[in-house]
């Protein structure tokens, strides 16, 4: 705390002025005062002052409104403190009545608070409404209730105000007692709740009605209110007071000698003294002094003559409570209210430790693991508020979980405060990748919880941030990136994020960089004898790739050359003649691309055509047969046919019809078409241009269905001629057909797959093979070279992960679609071989084995056990049961005695079958002869020792082959089957007895027999019980304060050892028995420290070790303490006789009482013999009227009235008999009904 001086709760009258100080540790600190919550401003009203280190506020002219919480703060030391404001006090009007009881509604007292205002019978009082200045500019209340106080049976009001200007919807509000009774569970009789609603001020107001309190009411109470996100409460008290009692209690009168009531020897019956009033009782013995005080400061030699002294006689009781009230000195009184042993709070929330201290003024500190916190920032609050010291930790991190101390002076109380750390979550987990070299990657997840500490692996090693920073981690609020700039190939793998609370496995394939071209090939225009060059680059100087012409490959001659120089690919044509005109393409090795441009010869000739000249195609070899051409789907082409004739002819394009057998020579496939389709479109994608020496056919992004044979006719008047032409279109292959998996291991599969139904009319290169998750979306390549066989072992898979298999066809002209994806699967595999296999038990015709479970069982789990037998020599296993079993151990029955087995186990799940578990031998089916032997427990090698009534419960294990012949008996006799049980098994007997009796007592052996063989062991059961009471006690001696007392053993020990007994005294006069010794050995003993001239008895208890016995014995004479010292021998006088007449020596009083609550009426009578007692009510008789109870006590009268009303009113009359004659007195009971 930052005060050395803190300002105390003052009292003041209304007018007055009142000043609080504060003085602080530092000078000049910045301070303020604070009023119900609100910073309080310097005015006439507040004075506010300031000198080095003290502090001071002044308040001038104190009304009752003043009479609220203030607080001062400075730094974060903050302390609350009150002013109570006292009106004037109004003259009381004394009641009417001195001996009527405590009403049930008391007046207000001076200093308690308004709303505490006990209300009348019948009738409730609120809380006169706060003034508008009062009002709690933070939190949600208007008027806070108020602490209060109320006598047992009233009635109390609490009412809190809530304003509900800026509220949406009507507030909640709780009340609680303590800290955590719901009080709206507890509303009924004696409690109520109400509510209601001011339109006009927007105001709610909270009851909280308490009726007919009682005692058990008393304590803190707590009044929440909440709205959304808004929250508020406040804390008051409630006391309880007892009705007051008209008499003080002697604390010495619990020890004095008494007598019994009534009785002949209590002498006159004289009490008038006891009704006289309270101030004219008179003291001669001096003042009143506290005897304990006396006796805590005493030697213990001087108790016996204090106790004497003031006429205490049960020394014992004295010296017990003595002892317990020097115990209750001996604690801590620093603390009213410890801290909890243990407090846990989640990471990032608020706590407040909170203790109470019996010295509102006291210091205290507060440590963290042995240090003294100190203020810094907002993390640590410390607040004073009256008698309570809070330490608020604000945000608690993983750093506040430790032990905290609160001292005040040398008086500490410990607790531990755990910070919970939730676990974190993973929200959105890691997608594969799939990239080339160079390229940058980054894997990112998302977490539960910002600021999370998560770890990244790959392939199970822990990344860290390396010198070439080739890793880069990156947070984002709850996002977690793992960045990898420039990959290479080998970052390929599995990397993972792990958190506390899950993990994410993410795959990433690195492949080289897709082929770029540089520079593709141009048309060229060239003329004859010239040279055509067709240049292109690719990014990728190892790429090799195939020139075609027309769709035929180009073959390399000594005018054509085709070279290869890094990135750079050249066809040169030396020597251009007309047949070198065409399409001519580039296509990269294993890339499903190529690069298009034509070659146009540009020949210069004169021609003198003659007139009428037939006409002519002029296609290059056009007498070996048709011409096939070659063009890859989606390329275009052009068919220049040089044509000629005069006049010019007429062309005419044919598309032919294929015959079932195909096309093989231009004859036979002119005889099998019957029909063409003539194909004369000037536009489209097939379409024809005709010039005057030459027609062109046009195919625009040519299709597989355009395949086929085409007829060209040119005819004029001078004739026709005709030429067939085969275009056949090159493609991808179509896609091969779903892949089938054929064997499943832990992190792989077998892959096998068709080829494609159409190769696309070149050749099948190779398969490229992909896979992803069931869960994911993106496809990852499995292999970057071609694969040409049609199956594959794919590796690197999780076990456990489902995933999904497709595959591509690749040919010269590039890649089919992917096939359709497989059947989902799960890589698995069999668990290892079972450990530990080993023969458990044998017999001649079965065997019991038992083993442990796989080391490793992997995803796939575990389904069961498959046991086989084999005979030595032989390969044929026999299962040894049908299906699986899922137990670690099996019996196996039947078999032959003498054969030599073989026995294996494996493990079974969905892979598949394990490896089996086997022994090094043979095993020989015959039992094997074992010894009996018996193997007596530990606590049974002793004697057994039970009370009567306990269950006897024996486990005896025990060994031997074959089943051995288990026999009990008791001192040489059966056991007696109807009241023990025996169950035996192959390894153990039992022995139950359910209710021990005595006669169980004795020795029992249990025999263990095989053939001649046997092994016993004996078993000692003792059956205890209370012991009898000792025999014939007798005072042997008396002397002084002395008494000698023998007596003999009991005659019934209750078989066991009498450990002691136990003897008490008793005075005769009140006969209450106290313990002189306990545990005692001897059968005799002397009793000291006793009470002159008073007469005792004794009486003795049996101890053994199952207690005291039932009943003692009773010495049979008392012993009298004589006083020492010379002997008075009083003179012998005429007895007197004593015997009078009843005489009340104080009469009825009339009295007038208050309705529905219990009336008494006294009068006290002497009179001997005693005298018989009678009770009137307007002379009739109501002793036996349940209405009414009477009491007796020393010769005073008690008549109670229960709960009267207006008609019990009247004349009541006492009248005294006895044998010496009567006496009456009466008085008149008005019974009032309040207002």
């Amino acid at each position: 705390s930052a005060f050395t001086k803190k300002p105390k709760t003052t009292e003041v009258n209304v007018g007055e002025t009142v000043v609080f100080e504060a003085e602080t540790e530092k000078a000049n600190l910045k301070v303020k005062w604070q009023r119900d919550g609100a910073d309080i401003t310097a005015s006439d009203k507040y004075v506010i002052k300031s000198e080095g280190k003290t502090y001071s506020l002044t308040i001038n002219n104190v009304v009752k409104e003043d009479d609220v919480v203030y607080a001062v703060i400075a730094g974060s030391s903050k302390v609350k403190f009150e002013l109570k404001v006292k009106e004037e006090v109004k003259k009381a009007v004394p009641p009417t009545v001195p001996a009527a009881p405590a009403p049930a509604v008391e007046p207000p007292k001076k200093d308690e608070p308004p709303a505490a205002e006990t209300p009348k019978e019948g009738q409730t009082t609120e809380a006169p409404p706060a003034p508008e200045e009062a009002k709690d500019p933070i939190g949600l209340f208007v008027e806070r209730p108020k602490s209060g106080e109320v006598t047992v049976g009233g009635d109390i009001v609490f009412v809190t105000k809530v304003a509900g200007e800026t509220m949406l919807k009507k507030p909640s509000v709780k009340w609680f007692k303590g800290k955590w009774m719901d009080l709206a569970s507890k509303a009924g009789k004696h409690l109520q709740l109400k509510e209601s609603y001011d339109r006009n001020a927007k105001i709610y107001t909270f009851e909280m009605h308490i009726i007919k309190a009682k005692t058990t009411y008393t304590g803190g109470y707590r009044c929440e209110v909440s709205c959304k996100d808004k929250f508020d409460s406040c804390n008051f008290e409630l006391v309880v007071h007892e009705p007051s009692n008209t008499g003080g209690v002697d604390i010495r009168q619990a020890f004095r000698r008494t007598s019994a009531e009534g009785s002949e020897e209590a002498g006159e019956l004289d009490f008038s003294g006891l009704l006289k009033k309270r101030e004219e009782v008179k003291v001669e013995s001096g003042p009143e002094v506290d005897v304990w005080e006396i006796l805590k400061s005493a030697p213990p030699s001087e108790y016996e003559k204090i106790a004497f002294q003031y006429g205490i006689t049960d020394l014992r009781g004295m010296l017990k409570r003595l002892k317990k009230m020097r115990k209750a000195e001996k604690k801590g009184t620093a603390f009213l209210k410890k801290l909890d042993p243990a407090y846990q709070i989640d990471k990032g929330q608020k706590i407040k430790l909170v203790v109470e201290v019996a010295n509102p003024d006291a210091e205290i500190k507060w440590l963290k693991n042995g240090q003294e916190i100190q203020v810094s920032g907002s993390k640590y609050i410390f607040e004073s508020i009256g008698n309570k010291r809070i330490l608020t930790i604000n945000h608690c991190s993983l750093a506040d979980d430790a032990a905290y101390e609160c001292m005040v002076g040398d008086e500490k109380c410990f607790t531990e405060l755990f910070v919970r750390e939730p676990p974190i979550l993973i929200l959105r987990p890691l997608e594969d990748q799939m990239v080339t070299v160079g390229e940058r990657v980054e894997f990112e997840c998302e977490v539960s919880e910002e600021g999370a500490l998560v770890k990244w692996e790959k392939d199970g090693v822990e990344l860290t941030r390396e010198e070439t920073f080739k890793y880069r981690f990156k947070k984002d609020g709850k996002k977690h990136c793992l960045i990898i700039n420039e990959t290479v190939k080998e970052d390929s793998g599995n990397y993972m994020v792990k958190t506390n609370g899950g993990e994410s496995v993410a795959e990433l394939l690195v492949q080289e960089k897709p082929l770029e071209i540089y520079q593709s090939i141009a048309d060229l225009t060239v003329k004859a004898k010239e040279q055509a060059v067709f240049k292109c680059e690719v990014s990728d100087e190892k790429v090799k790739g195939v020139w075609l012409k027309n769709g035929k490959e180009v073959i390399p001659s000594e005018r054509i050359k085709i070279s290869h120089v890094g990135r750079i690919h050249k066809l040169i044509i030396d020597d251009v003649t007309p047949a070198d005109e065409g399409d001519y393409s580039f296509i990269p090795d294993g890339f499903a691309f190529n690069l298009s441009a034509k070659l146009n010869f540009l020949e210069i000739k004169i021609d003198f055509v003659p007139r009428q000249e037939p006409p002519k195609i002029n296609l290059d070899c056009k007498s070996k047969g048709p011409d096939t051409i070659t063009i890859v789907a989606g390329n275009k082409l052009r068919l220049d046919v040089p044509i000629s004739g005069d006049p010019a002819p007429t062309v005419t394009w044919t598309k032919l019809k294929k015959s079932a057998e195909g096309v093989q020579k231009t004859e036979e496939m002119a005889d099998q078409v019957i029909e063409g389709q003539h194909i004369n479109e000037l536009e489209g994608r097939v379409h024809v241009e005709t010039d005057k020496d030459h027609s062109v056919f046009i195919i625009e992004g040519a299709e597989r269905g355009d395949e086929g044979v085409y007829n060209v006719t040119v005819k004029n008047p001078a004739g026709e001629d005709s030429a067939n032409i085969i275009i056949k279109v090159i493609d991808v292959p179509d896609p091969p057909e779903c892949p089938r998996i054929t064997s499943i291991g832990e992190d792989w599969c077998t892959v096998q797959w068709s080829p494609p139904a159409f190769d696309g009319g070149r050749p099948v290169l190779g398969y490229i093979l992909e896979r992803k998750k069931k869960q994911g979306y993106r496809w990852m390549r499995l292999n970057y070279d071609l694969l040409k066989d049609l199956t594959y072992e794919a590796k690197r898979m999780i076990e456990g992960m489902v995933y999904e298999m497709r595959i591509y066809a690749v040919n010269a002209i590039g890649m089919s679609r992917p096939s359709p994806s497989s059947q989902p699967f799960m890589p698995i595999a069999p668990t290892s071989e079972p450990q530990g296999l080993v023969v458990d038990d044998i017999s001649d015709t079965s065997i019991s084995l038992k083993w442990k479970p796989p080391e490793k069982i992997g995803a796939a789990g575990l389904d069961g056990y498959l046991v086989e037998y084999c005979k030595e020599g032989s390969d044929q296993w026999v299962a040894a049961h049908e299906g699986l079993t899922e137990r670690n151990s099996i019996s196996i029955r039947n078999l032959t005695t003498g054969d030599k087995l073989l026995f294996r186990v494996r493990a079974i799940n969905l892979a598949g079958p394990s490896e089996p578990a086997t022994m090094g031998q043979a095993i020989s089916i015959r039992e094997i002869m074992q010894r009996p032997k018996i193997w007596m427990p530990r606590y049974l090698r002793q004697t057994l020792i039970k009370k009567v009534g306990e269950t006897v419960n024996i486990v005896i294990p025990f060994q031997g082959k074959p089943r051995p012949k288990v026999t009990w008996t008791k001192d040489g006799e059966p056991v007696n089957s109807k009241e023990i049980n025996v169950r035996n098994s192959d390894k153990d007997t039992i022995m139950f007895i359910r209710k021990a009796e005595r006669s169980h007592s004795g020795k029992y052996e249990v025999v263990v027999q095989i053939e001649n063989m046997e092994d016993k062991a004996p078993i000692d059961i003792q059956v205890v019980d209370k012991p009898g009471p000792p025999v014939n006690v007798k005072i042997a001696d008396v002397w002084g304060f002395n008494v000698a007392l023998e007596w003999n053993p009991p005659k019934d020990d209750g078989n066991s050892e009498i450990t002691g007994y136990t003897i008490q005294k008793a005075d005769k006069k009140t006969m209450e028995w106290f313990t002189v010794f306990e545990h005692y050995r001897r059968t005799n003993c002397v009793v000291s420290d006793l009470i002159m001239g008073n007469e005792y008895y004794f009486r003795v208890f049996t101890e053994n070790m199952c207690g005291l016995s039932e009943q003692p014995t009773a010495s049979k004479n008392s012993a009298f303490i004589q006083k020492t010292g010379t002997v008075y021998k009083p003179p012998n006088y005429k007895e007197p006789d004593f015997n009078e007449a009843p005489k009340f020596t104080h009469p009825l009083a009339c009295r007038s009482v208050v309705s529905g609550y219990n009336a008494t009426l006294s009068c006290s009578v002497r009179g001997s013999p005693k005298p018989k007692i009678t009770w009137y009510k307007n002379k009739v008789n109501i002793s036996e009227d349940p209405k009414y109870r009477t009491f007796s006590n020393q010769g005073v009268l008690t008549l109670e009235i229960r709960k009267p009303r207006p008609f019990d009113g009247g004349v009541y009359t006492c009248k005294a008999v006895n044998e010496k004659g009567e006496a009456e007195t009466e008085c008149r009971l008005e019974v009032r009904v309040p207002q």
